[in-house]
């Protein structure tokens, strides 16, 4: 069946969400954080978009652009999903796709001002809907350069929160109450397979399919994994260190190619987004 076609438009801004596939958590490091910043800036420079905003998750990410023709945007992310699924299987050492299927996409015209702030704090609240954050600051979003006025290198300010105040601090104000009246909604419980139902009640042993057995068999299962903690995950006995999304294992080998090596040694370029 055939993707369903999209249009694009001038003075469009588009909202974008890539999620890694199999929604594993292959961006909780952060040599992988790094290397995503540094292709954004590539990218930036390539096709000359507007980035609005942008959040890195530990699975997916959400950008807010602006592209300077309307028939870039594919071209945008086309090179940038192909860029990183190749750096990121050099890096973590696998094979096949990084990205799941096709990325969301979402437009809205540049005289849609309530849409743009709604967007935007949608973005900048992805860490505190997630629970990991109890506040808007996070380490990989933009959100700091808007409260705090800051620049980052890469992202620049929306037109919409220009428009907020007289001035760029009283702009910054009324976007932070504006944030803080932000309540995300709890996203409903993923549907059950008619598959696990069946595999749920099945006794493997005895070939009978008893629902009390296949109950208890699951409950056991359950214990025995959430005794045992894997060793890729960033919890760990602290509370803050369970809080921690980024993970970074100082023992772990990389296979660096010669582009990382010189990334990591070029000090002119933000790393973070503050």
């Amino acid at each position: 069946m055939p993707r369903k076609l999209r249009y694009f438009q001038t003075g469009y801004t588009y909202h974008i969400t890539t999620r890694c596939n199999n929604r594993e958590f292959k961006l909780q490091r952060l040599e992988c954080r790094e290397v995503f910043l540094y292709a954004i800036k590539k990218a930036i420079e390539k096709y000359k978009f507007k980035l609005y905003a942008v959040c890195i998750m530990s699975n997916h990410i959400h950008y807010l652009i602006k592209p300077t023709q309307p028939d870039d945007l594919p071209k945008i992310m086309h090179w940038l999903n192909w860029y990183t699924a190749m750096c990121f299987n050099r890096m973590l050492n696998r094979t096949g796709h990084f990205w799941e299927r096709r990325y969301f996409c979402d437009g809205f015209p540049a005289s849609d001002k309530e849409r743009a702030l709604n967007t935007l704090r949608y973005i900048h609240g992805n860490p505190k809907a997630a629970k990991i954050r109890s506040s808007f600051f996070y380490e990989f979003s933009n959100y700091g350069s808007y409260d705090q006025l800051t620049h980052d290198g890469l992202t620049q300010w929306h037109p919409a929160f220009l428009q907020l105040g007289n001035s760029v601090e009283d702009c910054a104000r009324k976007y932070r109450g504006f944030c803080k009246r932000y309540n995300p909604k709890s996203k409903p419980a993923r549907k059950c397979h008619w598959g696990n139902k069946f595999l749920a009640g099945l006794d493997l042993k005895s070939g009978k399919g008893s629902r009390e057995e296949g109950r208890s068999q699951q409950n056991r299962t359950n214990k025995l994994v959430n005794s045992t903690q894997p060793l890729s995950s960033p919890a760990s006995s602290s509370p803050a260190a369970a809080r921690c999304q980024v993970l970074l294992l100082p023992g772990a080998r990389y296979r660096k190619a010669r582009w990382y090596r010189q990334l990591r040694n070029d000090s002119s370029g933000r790393t973070r987004l503050l």
